[in-house]
């Protein structure tokens, strides 16, 4: 699911108030001159050899910019919101599974693709953030490349793995690739666009050459709908429908529970196939008020598409954030036909809505950015469904607390896959709140734990403040500690608490 910012805002849907009096007093041709302008300066500014390239990228950029100036109005008017038909929703408990010697031809048919653009600087780690390491030392992608592998070896196929890469992840994902040469796995790269940051005081880009290195703030990757234009671009897609390969299955690198499905896979290209091909899913789960901010699915001019907050005008978002209203959400596992893909960018009838994400430079500058996200294309395909999948296909690690969950006994690691303990009774999982001041950053987070407790029983826990966990702690039910400012609570090896409130200070020395 795209992260989008509380600020930002759907063009056309709520408009992002212009603080540029200039910019109301050219038109839109104008502000649209200009920026053609300032990009072929910025153009010329780097070597012939790269220039072509360059240029077609910053041809999509200028239609975004274009579009995005275009976009007026409410885009999107709720009174025209359909009920959900029937069929637009399959629950996942009615696919079948496939019978075992089809599995291997239906695996030569598919790709999947992994959204790794995004860094570990929130987590406090450099680097991309596939490479930090989440469970038995092994990192987002080490667990990527182990299931598909096992996959590959289980059932004698051949399915690649498609890293799509931005600019802040290419050169070190290059490198870390490197140490699966030995293993069953294909490995593609390629990378998504670099978009100029543009100024809100007068609408042209802020970075004053195309030295990306120089000034990374000046870029930005525009979201990961930007993914049909450059996995065409890259040669990947003909290369695939070429050898046969008829869907790709993608999904964000850090959702733990985005494995393959075979279930999912068996309705797209196996036995269970349906006689009017069905050319995009949508995994969506059930909602509960964790997940009120996420995107959900809607019927709107007989097609079913992806809703998110920041389109939603405002005095209909409590309605957006109802669990009654809107019972689903987007995990952003996405399964998308080959061919159909290629159709819709061959027919240029791609069309997302566009975000405006506003944003503060270190220096100060206020910039916006245009992003897509990659679900916001489901009405220009046609067949699109959702599919209601259990809950434990969404499990994306965000930050620390997401950690703690994926790190403890709730789960076991089965082939690179992670699989919910059957000790545990039910199979939601607890809702974990750790203080940002002091579990925030991954090894700060480490360094409060001797190892991590036994969850099996927890249903929420929530530490706030200066608070460590001595060895072989076993937490159940609602537990609440809170160390006032000042204060610090270590929590003894072997405690087990139960449907506790610790506060106040408790420090355990060595002596």
């Amino acid at each position: 699911m795209l992260d989008v910012p509380h600020e930002a805002q759907v063009r056309g849907h709520q408009r992002v108030p212009s603080d540029s009096k200039e910019f109301h007093e050219v038109t839109k041709r104008d502000a649209l001159r200009l920026l053609e302008n300032d990009v072929d300066r910025l153009l010329k500014t780097t070597e012939p050899a790269r220039q072509p390239a360059l240029k077609a990228e910053m041809g999509r950029f200028a239609d975004l910019f274009g579009r995005f100036l275009q976009e007026e109005g409410p885009a999107l008017d709720w009174n025209k919101i359909q009920k959900l038909p029937e069929n637009a929703v399959m629950n996942y408990s009615n696919l079948k599974s496939p019978k075992n010697e089809q599995i291997r031809n239906m695996l030569d048919k598919l790709v999947v693709i992994k959204l790794n653009g995004g860094l570990g600087t929130s987590m406090g780690c450099h680097g991309p953030k596939s490479v930090i390491p989440v469970r038995s030392d092994l990192t987002f992608l080490d667990l990527t490349v182990q299931q598909i592998e096992h996959l590959n070896k289980t059932y004698d196929a051949n399915v690649p793995l498609v890293l799509m890469n931005s600019f802040n992840t290419d050169e070190d994902t290059e490198k870390i690739v490197r140490k699966y040469k030995g293993f069953r796995v294909q490995i593609h790269t390629f990378n998504q666009s670099c978009f100029p940051r543009i100024s809100r005081e007068h609408f042209l880009p802020v970075a004053k050459d195309f030295d990306v290195e120089k000034d990374m703030e000046a870029w930005y990757p525009p979201g990961h709908g930007d993914f049909y234009d450059t996995f065409r671009n890259s040669g990947l897609l003909k290369r695939f429908i070429d050898e046969g390969r008829e869907y790709c299955f993608l999904s964000n690198i850090d959702n733990l529970g985005a494995t393959v499905d075979l279930n999912i896979l068996n309705k797209l290209v196996g036995e269970e196939r349906a006689t009017t091909p069905v050319e995009f899913v949508m995994e969506v789960t059930d909602k509960t008020r964790a997940d009120v901010k996420g995107g959900t699915l809607i019927q709107m001019e007989n097609k079913l598409r992806l809703l998110e907050i920041a389109q939603v005008p405002k005095e209909h978002v409590d309605d957006f954030k109802s669990v009654k209203t809107f019972k689903f959400f987007n995990t952003n596992n996405i399964w998308a036909n080959l061919s159909a893909i290629d159709r819709v960018l061959r027919e240029r009838t791609l069309n997302m809505e566009i975000i405006v994400n506003n944003k503060t430079l270190e220096n100060g500058t206020r910039v916006i950015q245009l992003e897509t996200a990659v679900g916001a294309a489901m009405k220009c395909f046609d067949g699109a469904i959702g599919i209601n999948v259990p809950r434990s296909r969404f499990l994306p690690v965000k930050k620390s607390s997401d950690l703690l969950l994926v790190m403890s006994n709730l789960y076991t690691l089965k082939n690179g896959s992670l699989v919910m303990s059957p000790q545990r009774m039910f199979p939601t999982t607890p809702l974990v709140k750790l203080g940002e001041n002091h579990f925030s950053k991954v090894k700060e987070f480490l360094g409060r734990f001797a190892n991590i407790p036994d969850i099996i029983e927890l249903d929420h826990l929530t530490v706030s403040g200066d608070v460590t966990f001595g060895r072989g702690v076993s937490l159940r039910g609602t537990v609440i500690i809170i160390a006032n400012h000042g204060d610090r609570i270590d929590i003894p090896a072997g405690a087990i608490l139960e449907n506790k409130i610790v506060s106040g200070n408790m420090r355990i020395l060595d002596h």
